[in-house]
């Protein structure tokens, strides 16, 4: 997490210099648009982080064990596949409750599933899309990309105990 701020700051501390640079109030202007974004983004990132508290505190080991570990298999990533699909609001919810998830002993494989439909299959896109290119694109995008996060969830599986250490399952 440490380096992951380190990073953010560096960009930030470059789009503040370049901002100055360019002049005429830049710099200004983009703190007071951040101020205004933070305000409408601030409420459901607290109510992500009380998600995350809470699937942390009340998701049973034995439910984690039995559906979400990579020893439960397909099924665990049939069920993060699904979910992913069914997370409201994509990445703002979804990433805290990764975490959370996690933290709690969830499977490699379950969670890159559920990132991966998170991020082509979430339902909460299909009327931008529709709204933006058409339902034919957005259909054939969700169509070839059906099997995307199984197939990574099925990788990290296989990958898992060399990138995240622990045994094979």
């Amino acid at each position: 997490m440490k380096w992951s701020i380190i990073s953010m700051l560096v960009i930030v501390a470059g789009l503040i210099g370049f901002a100055a640079y360019k002049g005429g109030g830049l710099v200004e202007q983009g703190f007071r648009t951040a101020g205004s974004t933070s305000l409408k983004f601030v409420p459901i990132l607290l109510v992500a982080f009380v998600i995350m508290g809470f699937v942390d505190t009340l998701l049973p080991q034995q439910v984690v064990e039995r559906w979400l570990s990579d020893a439960a298999g397909w099924r665990g990533i049939g069920v993060a596949w699904l979910a992913g699909v069914l997370t409201p609001a994509g990445s703002i919810i979804g990433l805290p409750l990764a975490a959370a998830l996690l933290k709690a002993g969830v499977g490699a494989g379950v969670l890159v599933t559920y990132l991966t439909s998170m991020a082509t299959l979430s339902l909460i896109r299909v009327p931008l899309e529709v709204g933006f290119y058409g339902w034919r694109l957005m259909a054939l995008r969700v169509a070839v990309s059906l099997v995307l996060p199984l197939v990574a969830g099925g990788l990290a599986r296989l990958m898992g105990p060399w990138i995240m250490g622990g045994p094979a399952t």
